[in-house]
């Protein structure tokens, strides 16, 4: 499987990972790719399926698109990162340090989760790969973006919103349906959330609805010395609605724990 990435910044330095949101690109982080590069190793990629990457034969589980981070840190030769995930990026960071935690050095989880689909959530994804096959990603996107961003935001922010949107069209409906698959099926991470030793910050929207903020808190409590930061005028793309307020709780939490991550 053949990924896009970016790499900026002195590779010698920290290495933070940005893993994307569902269905979307690497391209959602260039607020924060900005900010990052000047003090820190930054790397971006688009998960499979999606962006620039391979979208192969659709046959997705979320531990194959661990393996695909896992794979490009050993391609990069980075031993140990800092991950920073939104929506499915944050899935994808609770199982990689459930599952392989000498390779975390830290945990950004933006507007996620740790517990798997309920039997309803999974009847919609059902619905939601039936409603792609049949009318197309386009009408998908359009209803997807009223569920993603607050309704200020959809007035005000018109040109994230299309960005977002044209994403969205931009993206495979095979990578779509596989993507939907794979968060149907993905494991319950909670019961390791009290066994994470590295320094972890919790982001979300004080509007989202797809992961509402009780599920961040949950996370903030059992997570041994954890930080959690609800982010004002913003619902499940905190990073896009509010950029100013998520990148500084962003920065703080990496500055103040810049001797402990250990990253690289």
């Amino acid at each position: 499987m053949e990924l896009y990435f970016m790499d900026q910044g002195e590779p010698s330095r920290d290495a933070i990972v940005l893993i994307h949101g569902f269905p979307f690109s690497h391209e959602m982080w260039s607020r924060q790719i900005d900010l990052l590069k000047e003090n820190y190793r930054v790397i971006a990629y688009d998960l499979r399926g999606h962006g620039r990457s391979e979208v192969g034969d659709g046959q997705y589980s979320l531990e194959f698109f661990v393996d695909d981070l896992i794979g490009l840190l050993d391609h990069l030769k980075i031993k140990k990162a800092v991950l920073c995930g939104l929506s499915i990026g944050g899935y994808i960071s609770l199982r990689t340090v459930e599952r392989n935690p000498e390779r975390v050095g830290g945990l950004i989880l933006c507007d996620t989760q740790s517990e798997p689909d309920t039997n309803e959530a999974k009847l919609r994804r059902a619905a939601t790969i039936k409603s792609v096959k049949t009318g197309g990603v386009d009408a998908y996107a359009e209803g997807l973006v009223k569920a993603l961003f607050t309704p200020q935001s959809l007035t005000t922010k018109v040109d994230v919103v299309e960005r977002i949107k044209e994403t969205i069209r931009f993206t495979s409906p095979i990578g779509i349906c596989g993507t939907l698959l794979a968060l149907a099926g993905r494991t319950d991470t909670t019961p390791s959330l009290s066994g994470i030793k590295v320094p972890t910050c919790i982001i979300v929207g004080e509007g989202d609805t797809i992961t509402p903020p009780p599920r961040s808190e949950m996370m903030h409590d059992k997570i041994p010395n954890s930080e959690f930061h609800l982010i004002p005028n913003a619902a499940h793309m905190s990073n896009l609605e509010n950029p100013d307020v998520f990148n500084r709780q962003l920065m703080d939490f990496l500055e103040t724990n810049k001797s402990k991550l250990g990253a690289n």
